[in-house]
């Protein structure tokens, strides 16, 4: 059974309209939303563990998209969280494009199949011109979660 966005994302992990400045920005940003979500979670460690992973590459994956990511020991289920930009930013995106949607992915640390078939999931998704399209229009966040979760694997 393929894990589907609906089962990591809500829609108090989905925003519109996010004001940041820099991926130093956006990850702090996203560090301290994975911290509110996971009590034991410290935005510091998050934060580290995200730039960690940007070191080894850039996690934007081209057409305005990044799809940053990491393990946490304290994860106990994969969480999901959805940001269209209100500007887009520099990501060092391997097209070279500035990012404007973001679709940051938090796992346990042991969850290595888990990460990697939700990994090639938001890969499929934001591949697709019109799933990318769908978010960039949606008119609120209530839109836009909804346009996110609706795409299934078949």
């Amino acid at each position: 059974m393929s894990i589907q966005i609906s089962d990591i994302l809500t829609q108090e992990q989905t925003l519109a309209g996010v004001a940041v400045s820099s991926k130093k920005k956006l990850l702090e940003l996203l560090a301290s939303m994975v911290a509110e979500t996971i009590d034991s979670a410290s935005a510091d460690d998050v934060y580290e563990k995200l730039l960690s992973r940007e070191r080894m590459g850039s996690t934007g994956i081209g057409h305005g998209i990044a799809i940053p990511h990491c393990r946490l020991l304290t994860c106990e289920s994969a969480l999901g969280f959805l940001l269209r930009l209100e500007e887009p930013i520099d990501y060092d995106a391997i097209d070279g494009r500035p990012v404007d949607l973001v679709f940051a992915l938090v796992v346990p640390e042991e969850s290595t199949d888990e990460h990697l078939q939700l990994l090639a999931t938001l890969a499929t998704n934001f591949s697709q011109s019109a799933f990318r399209e769908a978010l960039r229009c949606a008119p609120d966040v209530s839109h836009l979660y909804q346009r996110a979760i609706a795409t299934r694997e078949s």
